[in-house]
């Protein structure tokens, strides 16, 4: 091989060399990845937590108002009831002999009152024509008020005996289903001082009601009517939904941490929810959809250094809330009016437009030229054409 042709050899390799370093050795000034959003229609909710525990709306304690023997019981856990059913009877042995002496009292207080009746009319007119004493009249007249009051009282002590055999009956006061039996046949309960509880009936289970315990900082913003999603650990998967039917005012205090109790409604078609269990509730105190909005970091990003180059041009105006964008080499700030917000989302009433590409946040380091797309929501693109595509395809 000549020498000239050796020289011509390595002139050329020294080229390439110069070549590879322009395109892949040398450092670029400004390493910056720009990362935009859409300004697009979302759901901006807001929301708080509590627990509470599941319960019907309507549940009756059935109890009794006299002392005896629980005789017959004629339901049991989970039996389903009508209004006027006969669920339970006390042994009536007491309560009927109660009746029939009180019956002879009333009859023989009611024979006292017709003697002293007609033997007062008597002195009455006797006393008239001035033919016995003021006294033997008035002894008359107080014989008599006392028999008529000895009958009247007969006469209730019979209705209320009366009454007493009427509730050695238990009946059911409302459709439902029995959700406890507290008593066994031949257990003895005593009403003297309380009514013993004898069964615990729910008039539906499958509208159903979760009371919450909300703490003091987050009651403020709970109203009626707000919706509600909760869950429950018997169902870990499921998502059950209700809204706020009543924000009670009595606070509890408990451990120094004071609570409000809220009222959810909570259907249960399913009835796969069930009296006492514990729900995880979360309240949704601020909730509008298809609202115009941006990611709320894009109102705090700034274009200044490091994350602009020298060769950028930065347009901006004078207002308390902008977006920017960036266009080549340009950054361009547009003033914004916000609405609501939960931290996440902020609401774009005006400024600009729906679709257009705003900067949320930069990265130093990457590649010139990158650029990071969101879809409105927090999640990001890359659309970088050297990134690899994801699987299945480009996201959406």
């Amino acid at each position: 091989m000549s020498k000239k042709r050796l020289i011509w050899m390595a002139m050329g390799l020294i080229l390439l060399g110069i070549i590879a370093w322009f395109i892949w050795g040398r450092t670029p000034k400004h390493k910056v990845t720009y990362i935009t959003t859409p300004v697009s229609r979302n759901t901006i909710s807001n929301s708080i937590t509590a627990t509470g525990t599941v319960e019907p709306i309507t549940q009756v304690e059935v109890g009794t108002q006299v002392s005896g023997i629980i005789d017959k019981i004629y339901v049991d856990f989970n039996s389903e009831v009508k209004k006027g059913q006969v669920i339970a009877e006390l042994d009536k042995t007491n309560l009927l002999n109660e009746l029939a002496s009180q019956k002879n009292s009333v009859e023989s207080a009611r024979v006292s009152y017709e003697y002293q009746l007609n033997n007062y009319n008597r002195y009455k007119t006797l006393f008239e024509k001035q033919l016995v004493s003021s006294y033997d009249y008035e002894t008359a007249y107080y014989e008599f008020q006392r028999a008529k009051n000895t009958y009247e009282s007969s006469q209730n002590d019979l209705a209320k005996a009366q009454t007493n055999l009427g509730y050695a009956t238990i009946y059911s006061p409302i459709d439902g289903v029995v959700l406890s039996r507290d008593v066994e046949e031949g257990q003895t309960v005593a009403a003297s001082f309380s009514t013993p509880t004898l069964f615990t009936i729910a008039n539906d289970l499958t509208q159903m009601q979760v009371v919450a315990d909300v703490d003091e900082a987050d009651i403020g913003g709970v109203r009626e009517g707000q919706n509600v999603t909760f869950t429950v650990d018997a169902y870990s998967e499921d998502t059950f939904r209700g809204y706020v039917t009543q924000v009670r005012q009595e606070a509890t205090t408990t451990n120094n941490v004071v609570t409000y109790e809220v009222v959810i409604n909570a259907p249960n078609p399913d009835l796969k929810l069930k009296p006492g269990l514990t729900a995880n509730v979360s309240i949704y105190i601020l909730e509008m959809n298809d609202v115009l909005s941006v990611p709320s970091k894009a109102l705090r990003f700034i274009p200044e250094k490091p994350l602009i180059g020298d060769d950028d041009v930065v347009i901006d105006v004078n207002a308390p809330h902008k977006v920017w964008t960036r266009e080549e080499k340009t950054f361009r700030a547009h003033a914004v009016e916000t609405g609501i917000t939960n931290g996440s989302l902020t609401e774009i009433k005006g400024g600009v437009e729906e679709g257009t590409q705003v900067i949320t946040d930069a990265i130093i380091g990457a590649m010139p030229g990158d650029q990071i797309q969101g879809n409105g929501n927090g999640q990001q693109e890359t659309n970088n054409p050297f990134m690899p595509s994801p699987p299945g395809g480009r996201r959406r």
